[in-house]
């Protein structure tokens, strides 16, 4: 038997708790929040690199939103590593980027389902704790992937890049792009998404170099990873700030809808648009002369990097700890670092160059 009838009606009891403990679960946090927690709650037992790798495992992927191509493209990723590996994909989720308590109840779902593990892209750092927390307490492994939560209320974060990285590249591509002159703005997804707000950060402290003495970030506004809104409030800037040179926008969704309104707009070619974004969305703004560059990963190969940790852990291979490695097929060995934070890799930068070498 894979788990007895005793843990399942422990879980059910347990799911049934953090339902109603849901209500009062903490709320936003800031990066350093999440840093102050310490180590990953996965590094109190010990990994056996040479342990084999479970089969027959079931992994529940619970990203932000269903149907965001980011994150289709990403859970694919994922379904297709634990297809290689003998196990079983499934994927739940809210329809709306900004559905925090339904992120809580398909957490709390998975829990009762008894699945092996989950990985999952937190839409709030503290609000999933406690139903993560009682999903752990029921030997049910958690991975964060994208978009993290507190350390302890998971076993490993899967993430994208180094945030640092992210953070500071985006404002050198802006940077050059306008001459490393004028007013700069910043459109984010929600104003809780963790992932967002510590690449803003980076972005912050890469402004204060006195290379950038003569540029000035006047807003950062949130189009809640909603294409209309996101298209709305790159309207909304450019109405109230008329100078604008240059905008960031570090979400798949944002970008696009940015890069939609500039392309049919007076201020295409003059208001400089960079961020993240995938090539397929952003092919035809870099070739029209929308967008000169962009930046991302392979979400595929994130979600397919989540996949293998979380059956790493399953099968007692890792734990979280910083320091273990493991291998993840064909994308070779990886190691865990501080807090339990396991790096995809450094971003790859799209130009009209280089653009259709990709296809996701």
């Amino acid at each position: 038997m894979r788990k007895s009838s005793v843990r399942r009606a422990s879980a059910a009891l347990a799911a049934a708790t953090s339902l109603a403990l849901a209500l009062t679960a903490c709320g936003g946090t800031t990066k350093e929040d999440v840093k102050d927690e310490g180590a990953s709650a996965a590094a109190t037992g010990k990994a056996d690199p040479n342990a084999a790798t479970k089969k027959g495992l079931t992994v529940g992927f619970l990203p932000k939103q269903v149907n965001n191509p980011y994150f289709t493209s990403a859970d694919k990723g994922g379904e297709k590593a634990l297809q290689a590996l003998g196990s079983t994909y499934k994927e739940v989720g809210p329809s709306s980027a900004t559905d925090t308590s339904g992120q809580v109840s398909y957490v709390n779902t998975l829990t009762q389902q008894q699945v092996d593990a989950m990985a999952v892209s937190a839409q709030d750092p503290g609000a999933l704790c406690t139903a993560l927390k009682q999903a752990m307490k029921n030997d049910i492994k958690v991975v964060t992937y994208d978009s993290d939560t507190k350390a302890d209320c998971r076993n490993a974060f899967v993430s994208q890049a180094s945030a640092e990285d992210l953070g500071r590249t985006e404002v050198q591509l802006l940077a050059e792009q306008i001459g490393y002159k004028g007013e700069i703005a910043i459109l984010s997804a929600a104003q809780t998404a963790t992932n967002q707000n510590v690449w803003i950060d980076f972005m912050k402290k890469e402004l204060e170099d006195p290379k950038y003495k003569d540029i000035k970030l006047v807003k950062i506004a949130y189009g809640n990873d909603d294409a209309q809104q996101s298209f709305q409030q790159t309207q909304g800037l450019l109405q109230e700030y008329p100078n604008l040179k240059g905008i960031i926008s570090p979400t798949t969704v944002g970008i696009k809808a940015a890069a939609q309104y500039l392309s049919g707009s007076k201020y295409k070619g003059k208001v400089k648009l960079t961020g993240l974004g995938t090539p397929n969305d952003m092919r035809k703004y870099v070739k029209n002369g929308t967008v000169e560059g962009f930046e991302l990963w392979d979400p595929a190969k994130l979600g397919e990097l989540a996949a293998y940790t979380a059956v790493a852990l399953v099968s007692g291979q890792i734990t979280g700890k910083e320091g273990e490695t493991f291998k993840a097929g064909d994308m070779g060995s990886f190691t865990i670092g501080a807090d339990g934070v396991i790096s995809l890799g450094k971003p790859t930068v799209f130009t009209k160059d280089n653009i259709d070498q990709f296809n996701f």
